[in-house]
């Protein structure tokens, strides 16, 4: 099995990347067709964040290449902004392991 990453990508209606106007319901049927998309390509999709009244989106996802994520996006027609290779950055994540390397 190949090293999975974190990537963020992003939506954003000014960009012509997230629906004008998208609805709770709308969503919910949409992201079925996405997460399957994400199965299909072996990308694990971790948490959405949508601001329904700003018209964004910010996907957390797992994967081996930004490419799977892209190819995901592309089976379901969802154009995107960005696909950034992110790493988590929690206390469980960053600190407590600097405070150990350091001690």
């Amino acid at each position: 099995m190949p090293k999975m990453r974190l990537f963020i990508d992003t939506h954003d209606k000014r960009n012509k990347s997230f629906p004008g106007e998208l609805s709770r319901q709308q969503f919910v049927a949409f992201f079925a067709a996405y997460e399957e998309a994400c199965q299909a390509e072996g990308v694990v999709l971790v948490r959405t964040h949508v601001g329904y009244g700003d018209g964004r989106a910010f996907c957390l996802t797992m994967a081996a290449t930004a490419e799977a994520v892209r190819r995901a996006h592309e089976r379901v027609g969802l154009p995107f902004d960005d696909i950034i290779e992110v790493e988590s950055a929690g206390p469980a994540d960053t600190f407590f392991q600097m405070a150990r390397q350091s001690a």
